[in-house]
């Protein structure tokens, strides 16, 4: 028989079979922990300033199978898995992944141009762009983001949280409240916001300063978009989608802090950054004014700028937002509380679920609300919150009052309550089924967040972070603390 007239599907051919045993039989474990030993030699070797021997182990981890097999797993496993570049290609099925790890190759390698959408902003009318790879352009970002982010992590300012290894927003918080709840902290606060940091990046830049394959970087920064049928080409930026593009917006970032702990030495200036968000402390305002002088020009030189309607200086006596929270001092004293623009969101998201419910069941209804309860709560539960959770109760139960009196128009109040509410020990208004209950804001314990060891490397300190992710997980049961691709196992580090 003619094998290239033949009519069996691929699927079902040998060599489709084989490539999906191959990879429904990959170790895992052993995968994991041998990339992991490659990241750790590679943050090791940075610490050392042994540069040359960074840029051999990075050229290994990249060549290396195991961190290919490492990287299709990544992009077929995240959110954006379902969501196809220009080719309508995806990586649904074992054979598909196997044949893609055998195939991922840096010789001739060239980017495909990337599929451009723009998303509403959080609780604002403007849209942000968000650029698809293709699939394999994204196995590629996170074969070189492998390589990259022992770099990045050894060669960060130690008080950057965003796109960070074992690293959250409430690690940030918490930095915060160090530098300003003590009486004698600094009284005035920089806000700094980057104009466009991901679209305005200097390509220049980052090939100069970027410790990568100059090749494989070029082509990852000009590969060009289509939107509507027309292609764009990117003179500028790191392509927000990628995997690659957090790690090299950081590093181009970092170097603020320690710039400011040599101009002014011996005074409260205190830096914390999340991503492209910057505060900083100041004990007077014309300090601050001076800080704000030196990050615009620390920022030129990289392609950037701060954006002037967003960037203010404030006093802490009047407060300020930050990542979804209000910092700011009553009578000395520093409180942290959800923004009332976060409570409006979680309002209206819940709002338009029980919109859409209208047909539902109880039971589907609780289904839906209760991880959104549980991720809000999570997210706030480590500032003053209380008050903000009894609100969000009280907002909940007329919606969902609501909801329960448009099904029966014609059923009275006593009906109505009997049929959706219950008892539950001491608590008379429970919405709940036989089978589920909904989440109560209120019932969510305010815990402070552990503080974290700054100076920690997630390569190097592998045991402290494990440490901390899983006493973070026995104390705060539904968080999610593994922000990385470690292995939850404490391997023998064989350096």
């Amino acid at each position: 028989m003619n094998v290239l007239i033949s009519t069996t599907p691929s699927c079902e051919k040998h060599t489709g079979r084989a490539l999906a045993r191959k990879w429904n039989s990959v170790n895992w474990k052993v995968v994991k922990e041998s990339v992991n030993r490659l990241q750790a030699r590679i943050a090791k070797a940075v610490q050392e300033g042994k540069w040359n021997l960074v840029k051999r182990l990075q050229y290994l981890l990249t060549h290396s199978y195991h961190a290919k097999l490492l990287a299709v797993r990544i992009i077929t496993q995240n959110r954006g898995r379902k969501t196809p570049g220009i080719d309508g290609v995806l990586w649904s099925s074992a054979t598909s992944k196997m044949r893609a790890t055998l195939t991922l190759s840096d010789k001739l390698y060239k980017a495909s141009p990337l599929r451009r959408i723009y998303i509403p902003k959080p609780g604002k009318d403007t849209k942000r762009p968000i650029s698809i790879p293709t699939m394999k352009d994204r196995a590629m970002q996170a074969l070189y983001a492998l390589a990259l982010q022992p770099v990045a992590e050894t060669t960060a300012d130690k008080r950057s949280f965003g796109f960070r290894l074992f690293r959250s927003a409430q690690d940030a918080s918490q930095q915060i409240f160090a530098c300003l709840a003590h009486p004698m902290s600094a009284q005035w606060i920089l806000e700094c916001d980057i104009h466009g940091c991901f679209d305005n990046i200097s390509h220049e830049w980052l090939k100069k300063h970027i410790p990568m394959d100059c090749s494989i970087l070029n082509q990852f920064l000009k590969a060009g978009f289509v939107f509507e049928g027309q292609m764009f080409p990117t003179e500028t930026g790191a392509p927000q989608g990628g995997n690659v593009s957090p790690i090299l917006a950081n590093m181009a970032l970092d170097g603020i802090e320690a710039l400011l702990a040599s101009e002014f030495p011996k005074m409260k200036v205190h830096f914390i950054r999340y991503a492209d968000d910057i505060i900083v402390t100041a004990p007077s305002k014309e300090i601050a004014e001076e800080i704000k002088l030196l990050i615009q020009k620390f920022l030129s030189e990289r392609g950037l700028q701060l954006s002037e309607t967003k960037t203010v200086i404030t006093h802490i006596d009047d407060g300020f937002p930050f990542l979804g929270w209000n910092f700011r001092k009553y009578n000395g004293v520093l409180l942290t509380k959800p923004t009332n623009q976060s409570v409006q969101r979680i309002v209206e998201k819940i709002r338009n679920f029980i919109r859409k419910a209208k047909a539902w069941s109880q039971e589907q209804l609780i289904e839906v609300l209760n991880p959104i309860i549980t991720g809000w709560t999570n997210y706030h539960k480590h500032v003053v919150s209380k008050d903000a959770f009894a609100r969000m109760d009280f907002i909940v139960w007329g919606m969902l009052w609501h909801w329960a009196k448009r099904r029966h128009g014609n059923k009275g109040h006593v009906w109505t309550a009997q049929r959706y509410w219950h008892t539950e020990k001491t608590r008379n208004w429970v919405f709940e089924t036989d089978a589920n209950q909904l989440r109560m804001f209120s019932d969510v314990k305010i815990k402070r967040h552990p503080w974290l060891r700054l100076d920690a490397n997630p390569h190097l300190d592998r045991d402290y972070f494990l440490n901390r992710m899983n006493s973070l997980e026995r104390k705060e049961s539904g968080v999610q603390t593994k922000l990385s691709f470690f292995p939850h196992i404490r391997p023998q580090w064989g350096l």
